[in-house]
């Protein structure tokens, strides 16, 4: 892979995206659904955040006395992204190279980076689409 081909290469475009108000419920059926683990959040079109599973993991692992399932759904069905959500993060454009995603990959210690083109969502780039695009280079020509 040539690190100084843009972004748009290997991105994933139109990503599955939440809104704020989603419940986490939703996010985590979403998640396990999809298998995947980052979901970008619009809000009014816009770019307002990330939730990752990490993100999810996290809130789920704060427990109750006594907890069990039923609490588990409740506090999932009663929080909500904007809750729990990354704001503030970095953005990257299509014609960015995958050499910036890289070192924000390795600077930031995240996994996932939204891609904006004119103010706009269109796609994300993961540590797995760079792995996976590795592997597919890396496997033997027939």
């Amino acid at each position: 892979m040539n690190i100084y081909n843009s972004i748009s290469n290997i991105m994933t475009y139109d990503p599955i995206t939440v809104s704020p108000k989603a419940s986490l419920k939703e996010v985590k059926d979403i998640m396990e659904k999809k298998k995947i683990h980052h979901l970008p959040v619009l809000e009014n079109g816009r770019l307002a955040g990330i939730i990752s599973k990490s993100d999810l993991l996290l809130f789920m692992k704060k427990k109750f006395v006594a907890y069990d399932d039923i609490v588990e759904k409740s506090r999932l069905n009663a929080f909500h992204v904007e809750d729990i959500m990354t704001t503030g993060i970095a953005r990257l454009s299509p014609e960015d190279h995958i050499a910036t995603a890289l070192n924000l990959f390795k600077e930031n210690i995240f996994h996932a980076v939204p891609i904006e083109k004119e103010g706009r969502l269109v796609g994300i780039v993961t540590t797995f689409d760079i792995i996976d695009n590795l592997l597919k280079e890396a496997q033997p020509s027939e």
